[in-house]
């Protein structure tokens, strides 16, 4: 199950990502100082809705369908419309949870959200080079692989390369029905 994020999320939040640090931070950007404080939890609901009212970007929190245990997150992020309809997608997910299946469930949701909700034209993913578990998943979502950016983002305090991976709305619909 997705939705966004409410503020008696923090709490199952913060404690997902706490216990999770070491296996998240080769993958993402380096966290502040009160990364996981209530106060910044606020910041990020605030900062999201209004992405989402401003038709920017979409924030998902990743639920397991059948109980309440908070598993990870999807955002869609940097809407462009116009002559382009795309956005960028990325995901994280508890250590406990990794590769159980979930965020392949969860990517299926947000590409159904992104291809019939917002009538995306293409989506695009970016994921470090040695990081298998989420080329994985991307490929395994229908996701192609399109090149290679140097240098792309500043991951755990360094600026790294990464490999792009792009889906477009009819490949979504070809694989899907």
């Amino acid at each position: 199950m997705l939705r966004a994020p409410e503020r008696p999320d923090w709490q199952q939040w913060a404690e997902l990502r706490g216990e999770s640090q070491t296996f998240l931070a080769p993958w993402e950007p380096s966290w502040s100082d009160d990364a996981l404080s209530r106060a910044a939890f606020r910041r990020r609901l605030a900062r999201y809705a209004l992405e989402w009212h401003s038709d920017q970007g979409y924030t998902f929190l990743l639920f397991a369908a059948d109980e309440d245990v908070l598993l990870g997150g999807i955002s869609l992020t940097n809407v462009r419309r116009g002559v382009a309809e795309t956005s960028s997608i990325g995901y994280w997910i508890g250590q406990k949870f990794a590769r159980q299946g979930f965020m392949t469930e969860g990517l299926a949701l947000t590409l159904r959200f992104a291809f019939e909700r917002l009538r995306l034209h293409r989506l695009e993913a970016a994921c470090l080079p040695h990081n298998a578990a989420s080329r994985g998943v991307l490929l395994k979502s229908g996701f192609r692989e399109e090149g290679y950016a140097r240098e792309y983002l500043c991951i755990d305090g360094k600026w790294q390369d990464h490999v792009l991976f792009g889906m477009l709305a009819s490949e979504w619909r070809k694989r899907n029905g």
